[in-house]
């Protein structure tokens, strides 16, 4: 490691096992947050990983390789365990139990293990030993039917929803849950993190609102899926978009002010449904007069909370982005900064993600460190 830990989590020793997308994102997490990780790749070019294991989710970690196939690579994993307060896996249920470091195996040798489990489906259930992406998963708890437009097919937002979201971050959740009560029973356990289980709990709004008639229509019809005028994007002149969010009377006040359509006695209620389609139409006419930038400046100073849309590359640079440190530079890379921030144990600036060949360590150099 380069530097003593740093961060609410700092000396939290945790063992990953290589993997793709939501648990290194959740292990991202913990590793941002002070917690030694070493990842434990494939041997061989580059771990074993494709695309390579590089970027942003495997930053500010160790690796080693070993072949959990024998039983050498797995006895070496044992040893590593039994130091640790965390293993992530991410292989289907039965994998790990089937080479030999399954959960009994591993809180035998250490009974203060969390033990943590990233699966799409779960540990249990019909579909727990199918294949799926994030796709599946939020089309399966719910969380994909309501997105996109009306009278179009539901829209994924990019993998968002089930493998980060439901995923890492559910994961990061658990692990830290589970951390927590070991310190009242001095026990460790297995977490089962299940992307349909994490994407179906971020519905939990949506369900009230369903239960209390608030969201009653069609995709694209609802108040926050783009049904309502006052909550959702335009089109500028340079072929921008400016995301418009005025729920509440006040901000749709200001909304109208920033557009000049306050007092205008021929636009419609915005509670009518009847006129949403020509309100949409007003506002659409509108922001399609000025660019983004343009209409950037007008609601700068207004609160009617609309915000120019930026793209991934953009928004870096934006002044409250640059003003807060939301994203870092990491080596060659801008990146998201660690979040959430703490007061009095803050977060080290992340390391760029080791080299999965160059920057290798043994795992007898890891059991070094930790016996110290």
């Amino acid at each position: 490691m380069s530097g003593p830990a740093q961060g609410p989590l700092a000396g939290v020793r945790v063992v990953e096992l290589a993997s793709l997308a939501p648990a290194p994102f959740g292990c991202m997490v913990l590793a941002d947050l002070g917690a030694d990780v070493v990842r434990v790749d494939r041997p061989g070019p580059g771990g074993g990983f494709a695309p390579p294991a590089r970027g942003p989710l495997h930053r500010s970690r160790r690796v080693t390789a070993l072949d959990l196939k024998s039983p050498a690579g797995v006895a070496g994993l044992l040893r590593l365990t039994a130091h640790a307060d965390v293993l992530v896996e991410a292989y289907r249920p039965g994998v790990a139990e089937r080479l030999g470091f399954g959960p009994d195996v591993c809180l035998e040798r250490n009974p203060r293990l969390v033990y943590a489990r990233m699966t799409g489906w779960g540990q249990q259930g019909p579909l727990a030993h199918r294949a799926g992406h994030d796709i599946d998963y939020i089309a399966l708890s719910g969380a994909l039917e309501p997105l996109g437009r009306a009278g179009q097919p539901p829209h994924a937002p990019l993998n968002l929803l089930g493998d980060f979201a439901g995923g890492g971050m559910l994961l990061a959740v658990g692990v830290l849950a589970a951390l927590l009560e070991r310190e009242r029973s001095g026990a460790g356990q297995v977490v089962d993190a299940a992307m349909v289980d994490g994407s179906a709990l971020l519905t939990a709004f949506l369900h009230g609102m369903i239960a209390t008639g608030q969201w009653s229509g069609p995709r694209g019809t609802n108040l926050l899926d783009g049904g309502s005028p006052y909550y959702d994007t335009y089109a500028t002149a340079d072929g921008g978009h400016m995301a418009v969010g005025a729920l509440e009377p006040a901000f749709y006040a200001q909304l109208l002010a920033g557009l000049g359509l306050d007092g205008d006695a021929t636009l419609p209620d915005r509670d009518d449904p009847a006129g949403r389609d020509a309100l949409r139409r007003r506002f659409a006419d509108r922001f399609a007069r000025r660019t983004r930038a343009e209409w950037t400046k007008v609601f700068e100073d207004l609160d009617a909370c609309v915000a120019p849309v930026l793209s991934p590359a953009e928004a870096p640079g934006h002044p409250h982005h640059t003003a807060r440190g939301t994203f870092v530079d990491v080596g060659a890379e801008v990146q998201p900064a660690p979040a959430p921030r703490f007061g009095r144990t803050p977060a080290a600036a992340p390391r760029p993600a080791p080299d999965p060949v160059r920057d290798r360590v043994e795992v007898s150099a890891v059991l070094d460190e930790w016996n110290r």
